[in-house]
């Protein structure tokens, strides 16, 4: 069994608390012009700064799996990395079809239908997209496990030269085959085990590190907002990607953050981590849930300076728990992986 790294607990916390961020910042986005502007700009901030959260669980992915010493067992692999996760996902997709059904008006059984029907090419839930590019990637782990394994680092660098390269293709609109969805999120598996296993934890690489994400963070805000102002209307292009480089910059500044300052929390900080990022995934699927009457009954007028840290801390916490009670049982702990 392999010792237990500290700060990727700190890195499952802080994207599980920015991926809730995201949803609930979600209806004053396109409110461009009907709300104060001040309001406005406070969603559109705290969404271009937290971008980075779901690649984070890809760079975890990439760190943990890619790291892994151990013979290539297929039949393990499948049952237990790829499994875990794909019978949950079937699940979670049938019961969120079920959810999108209601609104405050009532159940739409034809609503139901159509989502169910969509469901191979299209989430049945907006927060489930991300298992329709990530369960894919279980089947290129191998490959990179491979690469790890038997090539020289500098064949992995210039992969993943190669991948930064495209991603800064594709933010420009300079369209190719390298803007295939699949080639630009599988690059952040092998960053992640470079950003865990190649990267010096210094000060001064982490100082460049944040400082370029820092960068990243600001052009993302100010070409957003710069380009919704000019348009007059919510506009994003693909700075909110998050297959662009901005976006693999600030999320590489997280992970090297949490890296350098995750393994020295004080240890009762440590257990209250480690606690939420046993059920990271959880609060992930179940989240929405505890959304869904801000969303159908409008419980989110007011500043979002507050409003959206109140319903943070309100889904966060219901998901938290309902993750928990799921746990202690073997008949429904299965659905959370």
């Amino acid at each position: 069994m392999r010792e237990r790294v500290l700060f990727f607990d700190l890195l499952r916390c802080v994207a599980a608390v920015a991926v809730i961020a995201i949803h609930v910042l979600a209806p004053y986005r396109n409110e461009l012009g009907v709300i104060p502007l001040d309001q406005w700009l406070t969603a559109v901030g705290v969404n271009s700064v937290t971008r980075w959260a779901v690649p984070v669980f890809i760079l975890i992915t990439g760190a943990l799996m890619l790291s892994d010493t151990r013979p290539f067992d297929a039949k393990y692999y499948v049952k237990r990395r790829l499994g875990k996760v794909l019978v949950p996902f079937l699940v979670w997709s049938m019961f969120y079809a079920y959810l999108s059904g209601w609104t405050a008006q009532g159940f739409d059984a034809d609503t139901v239908k159509e989502v169910v029907s969509n469901s191979p090419h299209h989430a049945t839930y907006y927060h489930l997209g991300f298992f329709y590019y990530f369960i894919p990637l279980y089947f290129v782990i191998p490959l990179f496990q491979w690469m790890v394994r038997n090539t020289d680092d500098n064949v992995i660098y210039a992969y993943l030269a190669l991948w930064l390269f495209s991603s800064s293709l594709f933010l420009f609109k300079i369209d190719g085959p390298w803007s295939n969805q699949y080639w630009l999120y599988m690059g952040y598996l092998p960053l992640g085990y470079v950003l865990f296993k190649k990267v010096p934890l210094n000060r001064s690489t982490v100082s460049l590190v944040t400082g370029l994400g820092l960068v990243a963070l600001v052009v993302t805000f100010t070409m957003v907002v710069s380009n919704s102002l000019e348009a007059e209307k919510y506009t994003v292009g693909r700075w909110f990607s998050y297959k662009t480089l901005n976006v693999i910059l600030a999320a590489s500044m997280i992970f090297m953050l949490c890296r350098y300052f995750g393994e020295g929390l004080a240890p009762k900080a440590q257990k209250v981590v480690s606690f939420i990022s046993q059920y990271s995934l959880g609060i992930y699927l179940l989240h929405p849930i505890f959304l869904w009457p801000m969303k159908a009954f409008e419980w989110y007028h007011g500043h979002p300076a507050w409003v959206i840290p109140v319903w943070i801390l309100l889904s966060g916490a219901g998901a938290l728990a309902m993750s928990y009670l799921f746990s202690k049982s073997a008949k429904t702990r299965w659905l959370l992986p």
